[in-house]
């Protein structure tokens, strides 16, 4: 491959092989040439040097294989290149670097004689990443202190080379190019490249390359006074927009070092200044760096105050500047930009307010998400700002009357879902009342119930319940944080939870009815029914009067609704509360009262868990549900996969481990309060599963002892001859227990079986009488048919009739008897044939038809005929004849 240049300047193609063809020729540079070597200084003097730089810029080749035959030599050009860099010849440097970046320049439709074409971008791309010159430019920057306009050649070609590389950036990051580059950032330079460039060559590294590895370079000393440097020199200096992109631009460097917890931001003094220009323009300071400072309040203003408050949040991982928050009072500045009517005031007209309605709506949205990560740490300070009463104020105004028509604009990431209403406003205010509830501060907590929290979240949450329009995703997390808010407020307090009263049963109640299939949705109902059970724990279960509240809409039918319907992750909870609630001695009628669709009880279903529960955590049971391993009836697959090995006495061993792990412990507890025998619904399956729920608690006594004998032969420790005996008795009466259990459950098997024999048997019976009773019915129809087509047949049937009914008349007549025959004589049939009995009906002329008022005991015929008409009842009138006909 030859370049365009080289092309013109060589002679005609001839007949001869490519090695003929005239080439300019320059020494071969090695990497490890010193700056006074011959080579290197017969390089610099070689007449071709500023031509064969020139050719590299544009290489062309003639055929499609050239580009692969020729990567190699064309790899190696570059890399000399770049060795080149050493010359101290400014003419050659600025060569070298418009040489580099003319090979990543656009692909140009260029056409050459003799079939010559350029070579692809992507093909010009891959050569130089493969060559290293990023890392030699890089290197070279050291040589060049002096030399301005070559340094400003070096950084636009680095910048070209991290623009869109990953393997570039990664070369420049190896020779610690993040950090060396940020020395260069303040060097003097008129024209303000060296500072632009700079931060764009960090913006490419830090997109492309590793961010970690970026952010570790440049957590020093003194990268970080660089960067503070420049940055207050823009801030306090920079009116123009390009000055001001590049502030913000140094701002967000800044913050991703400050993800870094060992970046010297606090000790370099550059944190807190950053802090206390974030508290601005709420706060005024006499701090001597921004006593001149005002604040344009242009887009890029608006832009560095989202990006300080970022920043806040970022710092909050360093809990050393926390002071410094309290010394720049960011408590007070976020809680200024929170209060609610502030953006009314700019939008009416009241006020002169220094950012616009829309910039004021995402500050205070963006304030309200920092101070659900600030206000945790600095809650003294979130008490003195009476943070409370500003969230609940602003909850308030997000529900007050015409709140739907309060035309929020949803800018920004938090204002997703809030546009057209303070829907936005309220997740936030919420998100953070929930965090501070969440933190058990008694101080906190109090001062909320203290102002009308309590029956102010049960309103809100009713209003959402009340609404017919779909639920998204935003108002299922605010319905979420109110009652996960509802539950931190009263667990543990009995006022509170009287407080919390009828509202606050109904509003769980209705919850707890969202039908199971939402919980799949992928919205959120499966976190908002888990908080909505989660609430009737805490704010319910522990005070009677709410207690008979819940149990009278029929609270506890639903808690065993959704433990049936509800996957088993939501089980634990549920179950835990259910089993709270059975405290009440109410409780235990509802939960034994309790029937499905399809007539399954509150015991069977308890003990249809237990096995789905056995089968999740690995245990051996046989195909009809029984102990498999009379040594280990309880021992899971994660037990037995865990080392023996010796634990603290404080830590707890893998059997007390499994307690809490899974809800065996809570279905055994259930059945304690609802008893062992004599419960209704059972199955085979379910008493054998039942026998073993009854020895849980030895069993599990058993497996901890097994644990300690284990652990004593681990150690080498021999008991005493008292413990050993008592540890062998242990072991004899849980073996015991097995067998005994392992014998109840055999003969369930066996009970079972004799039980399937015999419905056996009688299905059978019942099918051999059905058989039979089908052979007779076609027996009587054959009969029937021969009858109706044969005389003699007719004639015999006929006189075994008459046989039959004189047989079954009486033998002995009394006295003065007199026979009436109920039949017709000579019929040639086999039917019972007689006298007919027949009663005519009132005309319909007297009764007026089947509409009209039919009280026959207060009615009398008139004497002009008609309908049936009401007269006065007499006891004469109530005696009417009722006329029948014989024929």
């Amino acid at each position: 491959m030859i370049s365009t240049e080289a092309r013109k300047k060589t002679p005609q193609r001839s007949t001869g092989s490519r090695s003929q063809r005239q080439t300019p020729k320059v020494p071969i540079i090695k990497k490890d040439f010193t700056e006074n070597s011959p080579d290197l200084t017969e390089a610099t003097r070689h007449p071709d040097l500023p031509r064969v730089l020139n050719l590299l810029q544009d290489p062309i080749s003639e055929k499609m294989s050239d580009e692969m035959n020729y990567a190699g030599v064309v790899t190696d050009s570059l890399s000399q290149m770049g060795y080149l860099m050493r010359v101290s010849n400014v003419a050659v440097q600025e060569q070298i670097c418009a040489s580099i970046i003319s090979l990543y320049s656009p692909d140009k439709a260029k056409h050459y004689g003799n079939g010559v074409c350029t070579t692809s971008l992507v093909y010009r791309r891959e050569l130089v990443e493969r060559s290293g010159l990023a890392e030699t430019l890089l290197m070279s920057l050291a040589l060049l202190e002096k030399q301005l306009s070559v340094k400003l050649h070096v950084l636009q070609a680095l910048q070209i080379l991290s623009r869109s590389s990953a393997v570039n950036c990664s070369l420049i990051l190896r020779a610690d190019g993040a950090q060396k580059i940020c020395f260069h950032m303040n060097e003097p330079d008129p024209s303000g490249q060296m500072l632009f460039r700079s931060t764009e060559i960090l913006w490419n590294l830090l997109d492309n390359g590793s961010r970690e590895e970026v952010t570790k370079q440049l957590s020093n000393m003194d990268c970080i006074m660089v960067l503070k440097e420049a940055f207050l020199h823009h801030l306090l200096n920079g009116f123009r927009h390009y000055d001001q992109q590049l502030r913000n631009d140094l701002l967000v460097i800044t913050t991703l070092i400050a993800e870094n917890p060992s970046a010297p931001l606090i000790e370099s003094g550059f944190a807190k200044q950053l802090i206390l220009f974030a508290t601005l323009p709420e706060l005024r300071s006499h701090d001597p760096l921004i006593r001149n400072f005002k604040p344009t309040f242009t887009n890029e203003d608006f832009e560095m105050k989202k990006l300080l408050l970022n920043l806040i949040v970022v710092l909050c991982r360093d809990l050393a500047a926390v002071q410094l928050f309290k010394e720049s009072r960011v408590m007070l500045a976020l809680m200024l930009l929170v209060r609610p009517g502030s953006s009314e005031s700019r939008r009416s007209g009241k006020a002169r307010r220094s950012w616009t309605s829309v910039q004021q709506e995402e500050l205070q949205l963006q304030a309200l998400a920092a101070l659900a990560t600030v206000a945790p740490l600095m809650q003294d300070e979130y008490m003195a700002c009476q943070a409370n009463t500003c969230l609940l104020v602003l909850l308030d105004w997000c529900t007050q009357q015409g709140a739907d028509s309060f035309l929020g604009q949803g800018q920004g990431f938090h204002g997703s879902g809030g546009r057209g209403g303070r829907k936005a406003q309220m997740r936030y205010c919420l998100r953070l009342l929930r965090y501070m509830a969440s933190l058990s501060n008694s101080l906190i907590n109090q001062d909320l119930c203290d102002q009308g929290a309590i029956s102010q979240l049960i309103g809100l949450t009713r209003r959402f319940q009340e609404r017919n329009e779909e639920e998204d995703a935003v108002s299922l997390e605010i319905q979420t944080d109110v009652l996960v808010t509802l539950s931190s407020l009263c667990e543990g307090d009995v006022h509170r939870k009287d407080l919390f009263g009828a509202e606050g049963v109904e509003m769980a109640v209705r919850y707890l009815k969202t039908d199971p299939a939402q919980l799949y949705s992928g919205l959120g109902h499966n976190r908002l029914v888990l908080s909505a059970v989660d609430c009737v724990w805490s704010c319910i279960v522990g005070c009677y009067t709410t207690e008979d509240l819940f149990l009278e809409k029929e609270g506890a039918f639903l808690l065993l609704d959704f433990i049936q319907s509800s996957p088993r992750s939501m089980h634990n909870v549920a179950l835990a509360t259910l089993l709270e609630l059975c405290d009440n001695p109410k409780t235990l009628a509802h939960v034994e009262a309790w029937r499905d669709e399809k007539e399954l009880t509150a015991p069977a279903l308890l003990l249809q868990l237990w096995r789905k529960e056995e089968a999740e955590i690995g245990i051996k049971r046989d195909q009809h549900g029984r102990i498999a391993d009379e040594k280990k009836p309880l021992l899971t697959m994660y037990q037995e996969q865990e080392p023996l090995e010796s634990i603290p006495a404080n830590t707890p061993s893998p059997a007390v481990i499994d307690v809490s792990e899974n809800l065996r412990a809570k279905i055994y507890a259930f059945f304690c309060r609802l008893g062992f025998e004599d419960l209704p619904g059972l199955t085979a399956e379910d008493s054998i599963t039942l026998s073993i729920v009854s020895s849980y608690l030895d069993f599990k006594v058993a497996e901890v002892w097994n644990e300690v004998t284990a652990e004593l032969e681990l150690e080498g420790v021999r008991p005493v001859t008292p413990d050993a005996e008592a540890v062998s008795a242990i072991v004899r009466t849980s073996e015991d227990k097995v067998k005994h259990v392992s014998s109840l459950q055999q003969s369930i098997v066996d009970q079972k079986e004799q039980e399937d024999l015999h419905q056996e048997k009688h299905a059978y019976e019942e099918i051999s009488l059905n058989r039979k009773q089908q052979e007779l019915t076609a027996k009587s129809w054959e009969h029937h048919v021969a009858k109706t087509s044969n005389y003699q047949i007719l004639k015999e049937s006929k006189l075994l009739q008459e046989r039959s009914i004189e047989s079954s008349r009486l033998r002995e007549k009394p006295e003065g008897f007199t026979f009436h025959s109920t039949q017709i004589s000579s019929l040639q049939t086999t039917n019972f044939c007689g006298r007919v009995l027949a009663i005519n009906s009132t005309p319909t002329e007297l009764t007026g038809g089947p509409l009209a008022n039919t009280d026959l005991a207060l009615e009398r015929v008139p004497i002009q005929g008609g309908a049936l008409r009401k007269v006065s009842a007499s006891n004469s009138d109530l005696e009417l004849p009722n006329t029948v006909t014989v024929t």
